[in-house]
């Protein structure tokens, strides 16, 4: 393993950034002045001439540019593991709590800790491939687009020897079961060692990944936190970051992606919703499958026969809390396949099968505890990363919703530092966004076919979001076409996994509003299209919402558990039982067929099932203009349709 010095291959690869910057510096002094053209890189550990030559071209290339001291080609195993660990520590990033088994805790820097949404774009070279033809004067809310000449002006000015001084990390991944033919590969270039950490918990990284791509294609994935060393000046809380030049870039025709700035995991885990939605959504699309914003779980009645469901909820809307949820209707049982994305792909038979292409859940800490989701609590007490939640004196952690401290001597010490924390301080113990990084297979409900190459066979979709008025706790669309227009009108209340602020109702379409690869106008004609293949078994579609409230602002619903009624009702649909009622808006329980037996509150489905027509009224207006003003002239013609189906049953049925 001894060192190495970096010898460009010559070969004819795909061009990169680094390769663009690179063609440009040998004819530019203002680009070769950015780099110093004589400058080698050690590695340090792993062996660069057993890198498949794509990958050690864009190895070297990007090391040409950015400049790091050292790098280190990652194996993923235990040995590489406690390295990075140690290294953590002894930077102060991390640190290690004692309570519970190889856990450790991260505290970014304030400015730091959630996705940036106005600083992510999409660059391509036709701009309508990207966004939508929005309204003349509306801002666009689905997407930010740059022009691949601009794109390449900000790359310029921060990537070149930005990780000068420290090691360039070569992180070998694959979304989804290593060698499954519903995978994809990716490799991540990184100088933030937090990042591999998370990544190994993340994805599935190492020699293997190498294996099975051999001289394949592969995503491209530059990251750097943009503090190359020696420091202008210091760090806050050791995270090192650049908040103020922070770029979360996608070059979807140069399959790349260049993240720059944070080490937020958001930003920073490129294999997340860089790679496995927003490129991952622009492939699907190229390839006839969907990469969605949404959880997969395995859903067991009491006579033993089991269902797959995939349910798409914003950010911070319960998808952990329902996919690993423990059912209160005796004789259930629920398993968990992923929390968060999933990739749906047809099989040679039309049926929809979907795999989790994440390897750990990085779900969000304030509200998680014992009486929410047990089973997030019980896989989250050993190997898991913590970062921005609060730290107690006994070596354990603490956020806003979690099971109170027992022992007065134990002190809390919140995520900013602040020692001896209580709530009347006014600041809450975790940040809102702060998270835990765990590895899926601990999960204790986790689904025995969770890494099938092949697959699970998907018969539901479920679409949800925290809509306080107006919006019945479940039903079911009248068909495809109308499952998909229900997955365009979706909304929720703004979340903390983003950089809004407050609760505010906003459209949030298949949950995939951030997310989104390419124009949301071609995405819902993409779904659309599947109606048009005969052999394909489409699954029926749902929409629910836990959330409604009273007038007095309290909920109607209990939630949690308790949600295991609505997933009994929606499976005995997909047998095909009649329990269900035509009304405006689609197909709703006929009364008493949501079972409620055992139930110790009392709760008013009157309510919990009302469609006010002026609510109703003012909902289709308001969609019609959200359409006219976002989406434009790329609306597919089924929606418009649909729309004007919803405003004729509202108006004559309601």
């Amino acid at each position: 393993m001894g060192l190495e010095k970096i010898d460009r291959i010559t070969a004819d690869m795909s061009e990169s950034f680094a390769t663009h910057f690179l063609h440009q510096a040998a004819s530019s002094s203002k680009h070769a002045s950015r780099i110093s053209p004589h400058k080698t890189s050690a590695v340090l550990y792993g062996n660069l001439n057993k890198l498949p030559s794509k990958v050690r071209f864009f190895v070297e290339e990007n090391a040409k540019v950015c400049q790091p001291s050292t790098i280190h080609i990652c194996d993923g195993s235990d040995k590489e593991n406690d390295l990075l660990m140690y290294l953590l520590q002894r930077d102060g990033t991390i640190k290690p709590l004692k309570k519970y088994e190889n856990c450790w805790l991260a505290t970014t820097d304030p400015a730091d800790v959630a996705r940036v949404e106005s600083k992510t774009f999409i660059s391509t070279t036709e701009k309508n491939d990207t966004v939508p033809n929005k309204k003349q004067g509306v801002k666009g809310v689905l997407g930010n687009w740059m022009s691949p000449e601009d794109m390449e002006e900000e790359l310029d000015a921060r990537f070149p020897g930005c990780m000068n001084g420290r090691t360039m990390y070569v992180i070998p991944f694959s979304m989804g079961p290593v060698g499954s033919p519903m995978s994809k590969i990716g490799v991540e270039l990184t100088d933030s060692a937090y990042v591999v950490a998370s990544m190994r918990v993340m994805t599935r990284i190492g020699s293997n990944v190498l294996e099975t791509l051999q001289d394949g294609d592969f995503i491209k994935c530059l990251h750097s936190v943009g503090r190359p060393l020696p420091l202008k000046e210091g760090v806050k809380a050791s995270w090192p970051c650049n908040p103020k030049n922070t770029l979360i870039a996608h070059l979807p025709e140069r399959n790349e992606i260049c993240s720059f700035g944070s080490g937020y995991g958001g930003n920073s885990l490129l294999g997340k919703k860089c790679f496995a939605l927003r490129i991952g959504s622009i492939l699907a699309r190229r390839e006839g499958w969907l990469a969605e914003h949404m959880l997969i779980m395995g859903v067991e009645n009491p006579q033993g026969e089991k269902k797959y469901f995939a349910a798409a909820f914003p950010s911070a809307c319960g998808k952990t809390n329902l996919a690993m949820m423990e059912p209160s209707l005796p004789g259930y049982k629920v398993t968990c396949v992923g929390d968060d994305i999933a990739w749906m792909k047809f099989d040679k038979d039309g049926q929809l099968r979907a795999i989790n292409p994440e390897a750990g859940f990085f779900g969000v800490a304030p509200g998680t505890s014992m009486s929410t989701n047990p089973n997030a609590m019980r896989t989250i007490d050993r190997n898991t990363v913590f970062t921005n939640v609060g730290s107690t004196s006994d070596g354990g952690v603490y956020w806003e919703g979690m099971d109170g401290i027992q022992d007065d001597n134990v002190a809390v010490t919140s995520w900013l530092g602040i020692k001896d924390w209580s709530k009347e301080q006014g600041k809450p113990a975790a940040h809102p966004n702060s998270r835990f990084c765990t590895p899926a297979g601990q999960c204790p409900i986790i689904d025995e076919k969770w890494e099938s190459p092949e697959g699970v066979p998907i018969e539901a979709i479920i679409f949800g979001g925290r809509r306080p008025e107006g919006v019945p706790l479940i039903y079911e669309t009248f068909d495809w076409q109308h499952g998909v227009f229900v997955g365009a009108c979706l909304k929720s209340e703004a979340t903390a996994a983003a950089e809004h602020k407050g609760k505010v109702i906003m459209h949030d379409p298949f949950a995939m509003r951030p997310f989104f690869g390419y124009n949301f106008g071609h995405y819902m004609q993409h779904w659309i299209s599947f109606q048009e293949k005969p052999n394909y078994k489409l699954p029926k579609v749902f929409h629910v919402n836990w959330f409604r409230k009273s007038e007095r602002g309290s909920f109607l619903w209990p939630g949690f558990g308790e949600n295991s009624r609505v997933l009994d009702w929606i499976f005995r649909r997909i047998n095909g039982e009649d329990i269900a009622q035509k009304s405006a808006i689609g197909y709703i329980p006929k009364e008493g067929t949501i079972d409620m037996s055992g139930l110790k509150e009392k709760v008013d489905m009157d309510a919990l099932f009302d469609l006010p027509k002026d609510f109703w009224q003012k909902e289709v207006t308001e969609l019609e203009n959200y359409f006219e003003e976002q989406v434009g002239s790329d609306l597919p013609a089924e929606i418009k349709q649909e729309l004007g189906k919803l405003q004729q049953r509202v108006d004559s049925q309601l």
